[in-house]
């Protein structure tokens, strides 16, 4: 038997990619289709792809041509797999003559006339409508974010709304945008709006933006308290509307790599989850006021418990919460969260440093991430067999914003509403936890 591999992102699924599955397959007997995954296509910077890889996989099944389809997820895995198959023929697109040369050492490599006049690419710029971002607040993550923008396709910051006027003009002036103080001249004039404003004000922005019949991409802490986060997915449902909380660390590839990992057994089952984050603050600051919602829970609780809930899920027993604090804001927060078959704490600071990581301990082996974990591009997955220990590498390009974006513009042109990086209720959960903090449920101070 002759057998065949091919690989390709098979984005838009269109005639192109058809013909060059037809004559790969007419190459030999059986037809291997490596599909890249979402985290090697970000890694290689290709942020547009429209379609997630279970969507595209299921897209090169339905062709008829192959009969397995494999995921693409390291550079030089085509080595790997030619030979973990015995392949005797690797077949691909003729843009891409010469540049597969060195395969020649492990099997035949054919390059497969493409079909003119059309790709992937032309169909996303076809049909890539370029969205008006407006963005509410001009602080530091707003500053972080338009720059991302520019990284992805089909977007474009054109306003920032601020209520202080002359914050609003410095910002506008610094990225050569419109200005504005007042949120119904603002809201008229975008499509999409990024919210980076003070946390209380996250709530009435989003609802007034979803009313005016905007999409809402939202950073955290997303609302603080679960019944105003239901409100408002509930609100973004029925308006038919994405609202995604700008959680960065949830979409960039390596952690979601850590969680498909987890639950595919990698370590056993998970018994306990630590994960830390700290950043020293001094005043006067946001943070340290409690006017305004600050200290270390609703800074930092949002990506640590959000860790948590994506590695054990929603059914917890008991939550409790060991503070300290200063003029009303808590500088060090640690929580404990206690699952039927399992445990996990997060320890918090902006008055209080502490290491980083991020450490989920199972009955096989156990998964570290070293600081800053939630900036994630390096862990290890580590046995009591240190010879079986295994270290993974991932990018973690610009600040990280760049791939919330790229998912918050997938879910609109695909009209999905909801993400698995990061779910609506996983969202509604993260914000009930900090309403059981900010209520002083099973608090104890120290």
């Amino acid at each position: 038997m002759t057998k065949v591999i091919t690989y390709g992102t098979y984005d838009l699924l269109h005639q192109g990619h058809i013909n060059l599955l037809r004559r790969a397959k007419e190459l030999g007997d059986y037809l291997i289709v490596g599909v890249t995954s979402d985290s090697f296509d970000r890694g290689r910077g290709k942020l547009n792809v429209r379609n997630n890889v279970l969507e595209r996989v299921e897209a090169v099944k339905a062709t008829g041509y192959a009969d397995e389809v494999i995921i693409e997820d390291y550079l030089g895995q085509k080595i790997d797999d030619i030979q973990k198959y015995d392949v005797d023929i690797f077949a691909i697109g003729s843009d891409w003559i010469g540049k597969f040369d060195y395969l020649n050492e492990y099997c035949k490599v054919v390059y497969l006339p493409r079909t003119e006049g059309i790709s992937s690419t032309m169909l996303r710029a076809e049909s890539q409508d370029t969205y008006k971002i407006g963005v509410i607040g001009s602080g530091r993550i707003a500053n972080r974010f338009v720059p991302e923008t520019k990284v992805v396709n089909g977007a474009e910051v054109v306003a920032v709304l601020n209520p202080i006027a002359e914050e609003a003009l410095s910002f506008a002036n610094l990225y050569n945008i419109e200005a504005y103080t007042e949120f119904d001249s603002f809201i008229e004039k975008v499509d999409i709006v990024y919210i980076a404003s003070p946390h209380l004000t996250h709530y009435d922005y989003i609802k007034r933006s979803l009313i005016a019949g905007k999409h809402v991409l939202c950073e955290i802490p997303f609302t603080l308290n679960k019944d105003e986060a239901l409100e408002l997915y509930r609100l973004a449902e029925e308006k038919n509307l994405v609202l995604m909380e700008a959680s960065k660390t949830a979409y960039c590839p390596a952690f979601g790599h850590i969680v498909t990992l987890i639950k595919s057994g990698i370590i056993g089952d998970v018994v306990d989850v630590k994960a830390s984050l700290s950043k020293m603050v001094e005043p006067p600051t946001r943070e340290l006021d409690a006017a305004q919602a600050g200290g270390a829970m609703t800074e930092h609780a949002p990506l640590t418990v959000m860790a948590i809930i994506k590695l054990l899920g929603l059914g917890w027993k008991d939550i409790d919460f060991h503070t300290k604090r200063e003029n009303g804001v808590d500088i060090y927060t640690k929580g404990v969260i206690n699952y039927p078959h399992a445990t996990s704490s997060f320890t918090l600071g902006i008055g209080v440093k502490t290491e980083g990581n991020l450490v989920i301990s199972g009955t096989k082996g156990y998964v570290y991430v070293p600081a800053p974990w939630w900036l994630t591009s390096y862990f290890e997955v580590r046995y009591e067999d240190q010879t079986k220990n295994k270290k993974y590498f991932y990018s973690y390009d610009g600040e990280g914003l760049r791939y919330e974006i790229q998912e918050f513009l997938s879910m609109i042109v695909n009209d999905r509403r909801s993400c698995y990086k990061l779910r609506r209720r996983e969202s509604v959960a993260i914000a009930e936890i900090i309403e059981k903090y900010r209520n002083r449920e099973n608090v104890t101070e120290i």
